[in-house]
């Protein structure tokens, strides 16, 4: 059964779209590199399946990086929000991509068809249904193949941006968080665990250069931000501005307004076993 969550449906839906492209960073070239060292080295060139490729953020990384750029002949995008693909078909110009509908459970995707399989930003929102995500994972896959799950995530903790976490947080409720780690269940799963050598994984620290107005922007781009009334909205982008002035920064032009947004990246990679 495909499934999607109904934040995601709601969250991402037509509008929100090209505030979440602008909004959201691109990705450490540490953690693509760490993804190349996870291949199988016979395999190129590649065939790559993404899923949940949203407005193709990582994929625009993924084919600038110099080596990753070589190594895919194609790269078959599945994503279920309709704005989402528009956004993304219209950003990323190269004629090995396509971006279709699909979902974690039902990507529409031929058997044992991906050298590669990669799911930046979204696998947290597979809750609950991890073992039906990583059958599918298993069937698209060829034999040696290699997925990876990669997560670029505000360091919540640090200074400021602990700050502002606390201004948003009572809206998340029962949303998929990458934080919580209920993903990490998808380990578990007899899917997982009857198709797959153990998780590797692998964490990077870096900063972007951002300004109030990115940081905002940030925040309201986040799937349950976008659905409260648009008054919440104000107020809450009015709250964000004043505790970034009355914050200590990292500064890298004052007199710009620009400093650094610190950022934790994670990667999993999960190598299929049979």
């Amino acid at each position: 059964m495909s499934t999607v969550h109904d934040v995601a449906k709601a969250g991402f839906g037509t509008g929100t779209n090209e505030l979440y492209d602008r909004a959201r960073p691109s990705y450490p070239p540490e953690a693509l590199e760490f993804m190349r060292s996870n291949l199988s080295q016979s395999k190129t060139p590649l065939s790559v399946v993404e899923i949940g490729s949203g407005t193709g953020i990582f994929t625009r990384a993924l084919l600038a990086h110099p080596a990753w750029k070589v190594l895919v002949q194609t790269l078959r995008a599945v994503e279920p929000s309709e704005g989402m693909r528009s956004v993304f078909l219209q950003k990323t110009q190269d004629p090995r991509v396509s971006c279709d509908e699909g979902t974690f459970t039902q990507t529409n995707e031929s058997d044992e068809s991906a050298d590669v399989l990669f799911i930046a930003q979204a696998f947290h929102w597979a809750h609950p249904n991890y073992d039906e995500a990583m059958k599918e994972i298993a069937r698209v896959l060829k034999p040696d193949g290699v997925a990876f799950f990669i997560w670029n995530m505000e360091d919540r903790q640090t200074g400021w941006v602990a700050k502002v976490r606390d201004l948003y947080e009572a809206y998340e409720e029962d949303t998929p968080q990458f934080r919580l780690n209920k993903w990490e269940a998808a380990f578990q799963t007899p899917s997982y665990l009857s198709h797959f050598d153990a998780p590797v994984r692998f964490e990077t620290e870096w900063h972007v250069p951002t300004t109030i107005t990115g940081v905002q922007e940030r925040v309201l781009s986040k799937s349950y931000i976008t659905q409260i009334p648009p008054e919440a909205k104000s107020k809450l982008a009015e709250e964000i501005e004043a505790t970034l002035r009355e914050s200590e920064k990292a500064w890298i032009q004052e007199e710009a307004g620009i400093f650094e947004y610190p950022y934790k990246t994670t990667v999993i990679a999960m190598k299929k076993s049979n």
